[in-house]
């Protein structure tokens, strides 16, 4: 190739790489390639879709870890404490939520699976949380379809549980969280019981177990498949669906009900036979809430201090809810309290006409001698209106109901009176009123009778018929008081009792034992002396175990007070109140009773205790103002002039008491007797010979015992050749606070009983043959001082 020619072709490649001209405007651009936009949209897409993702993450990640499993919300933990009688029937329930957390094993399965019909059959296979669901459900809610939760059973349960109802996105991203720690943490069972405690199902019951009962009045075990498909239904609108309260629901809540027996059918939980043979189980009406009116506040009141004083349950757990208890109580005897003090006392008051009305307050407990387990308690008009419990409160004073529990430890420890004579049911003692004590260190105590009655000589049984003061004090000091309160505590009266004091006075009843107290010491006596473990609760479990309780009741955890023939003899005793002394309103039962009447001071409480041989039975009238709460005198009260123990508490005891044991067969008290301790016939035979001639007592027949004439000074039986008692001592000032209305000496070294011939085995001495006595000229048959004979009728 010549020279010139490739000097030429390379000043042209220069030429060209050197000068550019500019494209001419008016010419078209070419069109770009085909290729290169989309490229530049996708790669823009998929950063967008990476840092989305990033930040979903991110955010996923941050609310894992910044949202922690908080603590329950206190409307979920709380719960009531439901209340039973012994058949199981509803007391009440003490608490504001209605709700009993049972456990899952106590769900039978076809509940369960009705539950997950109804709410999310994926429920054992699925994830915590279901963002389809949730996603489906914002796009119904969005698209007018109606507003749909999502959740699954896990997340409800967080929102139940944990959380609570408002619809925010706050709530429901805590929701979301909380729901995957708590799948990771939790079992699926222990998910499902805890939504199954949580879910409210309408008419304020919260949980399974408040709704079986609120809808079916049972417990959810005994729940059918049927019966836990319509609760199931009512999750889903508790209120619309409740068939009684809105039956013009009922289409719907049928279809629902459907929905949820054909879901079992398609998991497979329930067979196609079983579905077609389904009907509708129409629930019960429904009730309103009974709280704690009438005697609900009371029994409740009484079974919390029963488990709280025993140390079964403290207070601060009890409060906390959750506990089912089944106390001793006869729900039909119950009723029957109720009805007998209506009759007696609750019907009969006018204010209006009788101001001393308005004080009235009646008090009773009933208790199985052979159980040991109280069966009933009164303890007031309406716990709504009176709130202090006259079944258990310690704050009046038990009168002569006491007098038992010393004629009890005079005949346990054989006592002897001041002359050396045993103690028997048959031994005279002069019944004068205002007779000093003898045998008691301390100052004079002369304390009074009823109405300032005096008696004469008159033996123990006839003093407790008529319930003399004089010879139960002077019985008190023979016996030795510190015995006699032993005794007392013995039989069932707690060592705490107020004013139970080692002095003479506390055999007139200055102690303040409640009515319960005083049923459980009379239920020993009637037991023959055996002190059972006397209880108000059955059983008390919560969450499904079983809580301890201490002793046992009945025969088993049964020990000896007194002996047996000590305390039957005392029975018998007092069998005659009911027979011929101041308690024989009480023979309305209708059966073998016996018993004792009492009054305070002042007359601010009657009594009367008894007991037959299957039911020890105690009911008291008190006084008290109903605005400052002060003990108040019953004088005037139901239009009688006062108050005693054998008027209206012994109307009150005989009509429960027949009431109580219908259709018992009566039964005769199976007794054994000390020694001597038979009755003696009250009217011996008359002869035809003058009184003077026989030597014998009788209607009007003067004073013929040893030693014993019509000018011998007043004592114990077997007096003669004491020296007169000094009698002219300023006696002690008056105590308000006694029904003898004389202050009490500080108690000083008692005297302890003498122990008697005979209490050991020894034959006890036969007292001497009684010399015949003519009465003096001109009196023939005057009984001594005046004082009615021993028969007739006392005050």
């Amino acid at each position: 190739m010549p020279p010139s020619s490739g000097a030429r072709e390379v000043r042209s490649a220069e030429s060209s790489e050197s000068s550019w001209e500019p494209r001419d405007p008016t010419v078209p651009a070419p069109p770009p390639s085909r290729g290169r936009r989309p490229r530049r949209l996708l790669r823009r897409l998929l950063g967008l879709v990476v840092l989305g993702g990033l930040l979903l993450l991110g955010c996923f990640v941050a609310g894992y870890l910044l949202v922690d499993i908080p603590p329950a919300n206190a409307t979920a933990v709380a719960q009531s404490n439901l209340f039973l009688y012994r058949d199981g029937s509803q007391i009440a329930r003490d608490g504001e939520v209605d709700r009993e957390n049972v456990s899952l094993e106590r769900v039978p399965a076809g509940v369960q699976h009705a539950v997950l019909a109804a709410e999310d059959r994926d429920f054992h296979t699925s994830p915590a949380v279901d963002p389809r669901a949730m996603l489906r459900a914002t796009w119904n809610t969005l698209t007018g379809k109606g507003r749909q939760s999502g959740s699954t059973i896990t997340q409800q349960y967080v929102k139940n549980y944990y959380l609570g109802q408002e619809q925010t996105l706050t709530r429901k991203a805590k929701e979301f969280f909380i729901a995957i720690k708590l799948g990771r943490e939790k079992s699926k069972g222990e998910i499902l019981e805890g939504y199954l405690n949580t879910s409210y199902f309408g008419r304020n019951a919260y949980g399974i177990q408040a709704a079986a009962r609120a809808y079916y009045g049972k417990d959810a075990k005994d729940l059918d498949t049927a019966e836990g498909a319509y609760l199931a239904s009512l999750l889903n609108a508790p209120n619309a669906y409740d068939v009684a309260v809105h039956p013009e629901n009922r289409p719907r809540a049928l279809a629902r009900w459907r929905y949820v027996l054909d879901g079992m059918v398609k998991e497979r939980w329930l067979s196609p036979a079983a579905r077609a043979g389904a009907v509708f189980p129409t629930p019960q009406p429904a009730r309103p809430s009974a709280g704690l009116s009438g005697q609900r506040g009371y029994l409740v009141q009484a079974v919390e201090q029963y488990l709280t004083e025993r140390g079964i349950v403290d207070e601060k757990t009890l409060a906390a809810g959750g506990f089912r208890i089944t106390t001793t109580l006869d729900r039909g005897k119950q009723d029957a309290f109720v009805r007998a003090v209506d009759e007696h006392v609750n019907t009969r008051l006018d204010p209006a006409r009788n101001p001393a009305d308005q004080f009235v307050r009646v008090g009773g407990a009933a208790v199985e001698p052979a159980s040991g387990r109280v069966v009933a308690l009164y303890g007031g008009i309406d716990y709504t209106r009176q709130f202090v419990n006259n079944a258990t409160r310690r704050d009046y004073q038990v009168g002569s109901t006491f007098k038992p529990f010393v004629l009890a430890a005079a005949l346990q420890h054989g006592a002897l009176t001041q002359e050396g004579e045993r103690i028997t049911p048959n031994t005279y003692y002069d019944g004068d009123n205002r007779r000093p004590v003898q045998g008691w260190n301390g100052a004079l105590y002369d304390p009074g009778n009823e109405d300032d009655v005096s008696y004469g000589d008159i033996t123990v049984r006839t003093a407790t018929d008529r319930s003399v003061n004089a010879v139960y004090a002077q019985m008190a000091v023979d016996v030795g008081p510190g015995r006699v309160r032993e005794a007392a505590v013995a039989l069932g009266l707690p060592g705490s009792t107020p004013d139970l004091t080692s002095s003479p006075s506390i055999a007139l009843g200055p102690a303040t034992a409640s009515v319960l107290d005083l049923a459980q010491a009379y239920a020993t006596l009637a037991n023959h002396g055996s002190h059972g473990t006397y209880t108000l609760v059955e059983r008390v479990a919560r969450d499904g175990e079983e809580v301890e309780l201490p002793g046992a009741a009945g025969p088993a955890g049964a020990r000896e007070a007194i002996g047996r023939e000590a305390a039957d003899t005392t029975t018998s005793v007092l069998r005659s109140v009911v027979q011929s002394g101041t308690g024989t309103a009480a023979l309305a039962a209708g059966r073998p009773a016996a018993g004792k009447t009492g009054t305070a001071e002042d007359d601010k409480a009657a009594w009367f205790a008894g007991y037959t041989p299957e039911l020890a039975t105690v009911v008291a009238m008190m006084g008290q103002d109903p605005r400052s709460g002060r003990q108040e005198s019953l004088y005037g009260a139901l239009g009688q002039p006062r108050i005693n123990g054998g008027g209206a508490p012994a109307e009150i005891w005989g009509q429960f008491t027949r009431e109580a044991l219908a259709g018992v067969t009566p039964k005769e008290f199976d007794l054994r007797l000390l020694e001597g301790a038979e009755e003696q016939p009250l009217v011996p035979p008359v002869p035809d010979v003058p009184d003077a001639a026989q030597g014998f007592e009788g209607p009007g027949a003067a004073d013929r015992r040893p030693g014993r004439g019509t000018g011998a000074p007043k004592g114990p039986r077997g007096s003669q050749g004491r020296e007169p008692v000094e009698t002219g001592s300023r006696r002690a000032d008056p105590d308000p606070r006694r029904p003898d209305a004389v202050r009490d000496p500080a108690p000083q070294p008692e005297r302890e009983a003498q122990q008697a011939p005979g209490a050991q085995g020894i034959p006890a001495p036969q007292p001497p043959p009684a010399e015949p006595f003519a009465p003096p000229a001109g009196a023939p048959g005057d009984s001594l001082a005046g004082t009615p004979a021993p028969g007739n009728p006392g005050q």
